[in-house]
């Protein structure tokens, strides 16, 4: 009988955006489809990571991050948080003098995490006119803490998604990037910040039970597990939902409505 191991997976959305506490702040941004987070937002994230620290029962060896801005902040405060060196009990964000081991965990920017594309998601009137989400990875990567940033991963999307996307295609690419990141790292336990959307599917395709999901909190995550068989000849089981913070979800029967309610616009 082959050794076997369990690989773990947190799905994570991002923390409180800006622009739905200010408004007119897409009015004057230059890139208002990428709003960053508010302090709130950064608290929330950093009390998250604190959080995933104490009470995983597992160690995260490596994060995968969209490029978006608010997810790249929201994994930046949780990576402070799981890298903590010392005392951060009462430590509210980075902001407040965190020294971190960068030798713990490795991170890396990943397009299959980004936002759902289509107008569903974010506004017509803040997406780029010309489909052109403008990412440098350079620049997202500058976003998290000194050290961690693994340059030697190679990306599973290597652009992003054409706009405007499907709803379907948006969910079936969580569902696949999911299982391609684990399935690249087995060995490994993995942290997915990414969005809304992508923290609801991952429920659903990996419940027991067929569910609907109604909301998604900011920072809100799921916990995935599967056991990893050594011998390659045999089969990897599927990942197991172990369980959901900040998810409202409802037990459905198995009909075409078992999937992720339509968000409203830009809450993602």
């Amino acid at each position: 009988m082959a050794n076997q191991t369990t690989q773990n997976v947190v799905v994570m959305r991002h923390g409180d955006r800006i622009d739905n506490f200010e408004p007119l702040w897409t009015e004057k941004a230059d890139r208002p489809w990428d709003p960053p987070l508010i302090l709130d937002g950064k608290v929330r994230a950093f009390c998250t990571g604190k959080k995933l620290s104490n009470n995983l029962g597992f160690p995260i060896h490596r994060v995968f991050v969209s490029p978006f801005l608010r997810c790249l902040q929201t994994a930046s405060e949780v990576i402070h948080a799981l890298c903590a060196v010392g005392d951060c009990s009462n430590v509210m964000s980075s902001a407040d003098g965190v020294d971190i081991d960068p030798s713990k965990l490795k991170a890396s920017v990943e397009y299959g995490l980004c936002e759902m594309l289509n107008k569903r998601a974010i506004r017509a009137e803040n997406a780029p006119k010309d489909g052109n989400f403008a990412f440098n990875i350079s620049e997202c990567e500058a976003v998290l803490p000194q050290g961690i940033v693994d340059s030697s991963v190679e990306r599973v999307y290597k652009e992003m998604p054409k706009w405007e996307e499907s709803s379907e295609a948006a969910r079936n690419r969580y569902q696949s990037i999911i299982k391609t990141l684990a399935d690249k790292y087995p060995n490994e336990n993995l942290l997915l910040v990414t969005h809304g959307e992508g923290v609801g599917v991952s429920v659903i395709a990996h419940a027991a039970e067929h569910l609907t999901v109604y909301e998604v909190e900011y920072c809100a995550y799921s916990k995935l597990q599967r056991t990893i068989k050594e011998n390659k000849s045999d089969t990897t089981e599927e990942f197991k939902l172990t369980g959901h913070t900040g998810v409202l979800t409802m037990p459905t029967s198995p009909t075409a409505d078992e999937m992720v309610k339509e968000p409203p616009p830009a809450s993602s």
